[in-house]
């Protein structure tokens, strides 16, 4: 039986045992908990953990474990409602309101119910994450020398060496400062390009953590239109001259929701228009080491063809990796750097040690690259599968573009869908789709659905999910 699983049904027994013992009564030793229900003591201790986390047991150690005393009653909850006024009146002057819709961005990170098919996810799923060389890496960073002291603020030297090569161009590690993820890289590059109530030119669509970014921070995003060639310069360099704008945050590579790929022909374009106008090119390379087997050799980044110090790269190793696994790079070159370094550390410290040895203990390994094209095997395959069931089941959906890179498809909704209706209605069937709506900074000029086929458990499980997604857009588009 799977570790996971024999301690949540261990726990679970447990639980229902607990009322035979009196409260600070003793439970069996954890030598009678194994041998009673035949599995490890690992398992017992982490059950037990388990439930001393819900507060219904206490653990001694060198005497056991005994059953909580009960909780005493909570008190009554306050009157909060005089919060609606001070939020409210505090916002009442700002440029931009505050007031954040996440909702976007929560739809990838939430996970749905037992049984249903997870086509909003935004992450890998478990089997396709490379735990053992996570662990194993882990393992091998909890050995080395003063680990668990304070790190360079930057990041540890290997690290941002790595990740410098990986850019390649004039990048140095010198360029390179270690960050907790993309989405905190990025907030931390938007506070320092733009002061709130500033314009930013972002892509439309675009990924909804970067719209959510843009409004917590204050400014006002700007949207200019993608096509499967990637963003469209001559609208580019006219939202430049309309706004005044000094950054544009783009994906070039494998674009969330497009999976567009920026073509060589506006690649400079793309660097000139933006040094003309003043302004940074935020690079966000969020899925580079997720190409699909048939990808071929893939564009340099951006930041390897800067000469200027226009373009703030942004790499994190998180989506080829596990949502936990929270480690990035963000490369600049010139003065913005030492703003960027300062927000940074005022913000965050610094990356804890334990994670950046343990990041570089993994992209050192044999099983880093193994990993690596196993994955891109394995979304190759999904990717096909899903887009032969939606061809078969769903050939209403407009797919325009079939990506060789990333994580999902960018399906276009029947004119007059209600994209709503179908969302819920697909989620009755059984299966969690990404609304389009949120991916857009003004408004759509039609329904969209993202499909996200890396978090689901396996292909079979894609074809599926597309056969019950027919039964929701046939319901409400009929």
């Amino acid at each position: 039986m799977h570790e996971r699983s024999s301690v949540s049904e261990l726990a679970e027994a447990l639980r229902a045992d607990l009322h035979r013992y009196s409260p600070g009564g003793k439970l069996p030793s954890s030598r009678a908990l194994v041998e009673r229900y035949r599995v490890s003591p690992v398992t017992v201790s982490r059950a037990l953990a388990k439930l001393a986390a819900e507060g219904l047991v206490v653990t001694r150690p060198g005497a056991g474990a005994f059953r909580a005393e009960p909780r005493t009653p909570a008190p009554a909850p306050g009157d909060t409602s005089w919060q609606e006024v001070s939020l409210s009146a505090d916002g009442a002057t700002d440029l931009v309101p505050r007031h954040v819709d996440a909702s976007g961005l929560l739809a990838t990170l939430t996970a749905p119910a037992a049984g249903v098919v997870e086509f909003n996810g935004g992450y890998l799923h478990a089997s396709l994450q490379p735990e053992r060389a996570m662990a194993a890496a882990l393992a091998r960073a909890g050995r080395r020398p003063g680990v668990w002291g304070r790190p360079p603020t930057d990041g540890i030297p290997e690290l941002r060496e790595w990740f410098a090569r990986g850019i390649g161009g004039a990048i140095t590690a010198a360029d390179v400062l270690i960050a907790s993820g993309g989405q905190s890289a990025l907030t931390t590059t938007l506070r320092a390009l733009a002061p709130p109530g500033a314009p930013v030119l972002v892509e439309s669509p675009t990924y909804p953590g970067m719209l959510a970014i843009a409004r917590a921070a204050g400014l006002r995003p700007v949207p200019v239109p993608v096509d499967r060639h990637g963003v469209r310069p001559e609208l580019l360099e006219a939202a430049f001259r309309a706004t005044g704008a000094r950054a544009f945050v783009c994906q070039p590579l494998f674009q969330n929701p497009t999976g567009a790929v920026l073509s060589a022909e506006r690649r400079p374009e793309v660097l000139r228009i933006s040094r003309a106008a003043g302004a940074f090119v935020v690079e966000d390379d969020f899925v580079r080491r997720l190409a699909h087997e048939d990808a071929g050799p893939l564009p340099r980044p951006l930041a390897a063809d800067d000469h200027d110090g226009v373009v703030v790269h942004v790499g994190s190793l998180t989506k080829a990796t596990s949502p936990s696994f929270r480690v990035c790079a963000l490369a600049a070159r010139g003065p913005v750097l030492e703003r960027l370094r300062a927000i940074q550390v005022v913000e965050n410290f610094f990356v804890p040690r334990p994670l950046q040895e343990a990041a570089t203990e993994l992209v050192g390994s044999v099983a880093w690259s193994r990993h690596l094209r196993t994955v891109a095997a394995e979304l190759r395959l999904r990717r096909d599968t899903a887009t032969a069931a939606l061809r078969l089941h769903l050939p209403q959906l407009a797919l325009p573009h079939v990506p060789s890179g990333g994580y999902h498809l960018w399906l276009r909704l029947p004119d007059g869908t209600d994209e709503t209706a179908v969302v819920a209605a697909a989620l009755r069937a059984g299966v969690a789709v990404a609304p389009g709506r949120p991916y857009f900074s003004a408004e759509p000029s039609a329904g969209h659905l993202r499909l996200s086929f890396a978090a689901v458990a396996s292909a079979a499980e894609i074809t599926e999910g597309v056969r019950r997604l027919r039964t929701a857009v046939d319901g409400p588009a009929g």
